[in-house]
């Protein structure tokens, strides 16, 4: 089990939850969430238009959201991106998305609770990993498609790997304990923005170099 402070996950403790290793948040991570959420909250309060929260995307942007569809907003946000095509992404590629945007979130800077950073570890720690296809983002924004793809399960939707094995991802959930999220504001939003699954995909390059360069090494020395 690797302890680790949002920011503060090196490459080695990468390269180790790559190949399989347990991740666990330490340090104050829980406060500075509650305080990011509650700061988007007393926001919402206000009436004052938020994007991407209380409005919609892009083009939509002025268009005000209903209260009571605000997390139907979300998970809406979720559905319409998980276009993604081409093989599935390695698992131990998903391994890395799974830490890196738990990591990412636990900063205390994107609104949501903690309650969606304490799944994604738990799926994680559990051996669940998303089905991510590896065709389909464009990095602008984000990874938008491939997240939303790894997202959709936090919800029971898709599908995953459970210790090996791919099945729905309801089922997957159900099998380690754990009810599918409701979406609160602005969460779906958080957990596509980031570029998780490219700098996974480049830290699983690296982590391969440096293998392939020290067994290079040891052949040389023969």
């Amino acid at each position: 089990m690797r302890d680790v402070t949002p920011g503060g996950a090196g490459l080695e403790t990468l390269r180790a939850v790559a190949d399989g290793s347990p991740l666990r948040l330490a340090g104050g991570w829980r406060g500075q969430v509650e305080a990011s959420q509650e700061a988007l909250a007393a926001a919402l309060r206000t009436g004052a238009p938020l994007y991407g929260v209380n409005t919609g995307f892009g083009k939509l942007a002025q268009t005000r959201i209903a209260d009571d569809a605000l997390a139907e907003l979300q998970l809406n946000l979720l559905r319409s991106h998980a276009a993604g095509v081409g093989k599935k992404l390695a698992p131990r590629i998903v391994r890395l998305v799974l830490a890196l945007k738990a990591l990412s979130l636990a900063r205390g800077a994107s609104g949501v609770r903690p309650a969606v950073i304490e799944a994604l570890l738990l799926l994680l720690n559990q051996d669940v990993l998303p089905i991510v296809p590896s065709r389909g983002s464009v990095g602008a924004s984000g990874d938008l498609a491939p997240l939303a793809h790894l997202s959709l399960v936090l919800v029971g939707e898709g599908r995953a790997l459970l210790r090996g094995v791919e099945v729905p991802a309801a089922e997957a959930l159900r099998r380690i304990g754990l009810a599918p999220l409701s979406l609160g504001p602005k969460e779906g939003l958080a957990l596509l923005n980031g570029t998780q699954v490219s700098t996974s995909i480049a830290l699983d390059a690296l982590f391969r170099a440096r293998r392939l360069f020290s067994t290079a090494l040891v052949a040389a020395a023969l």
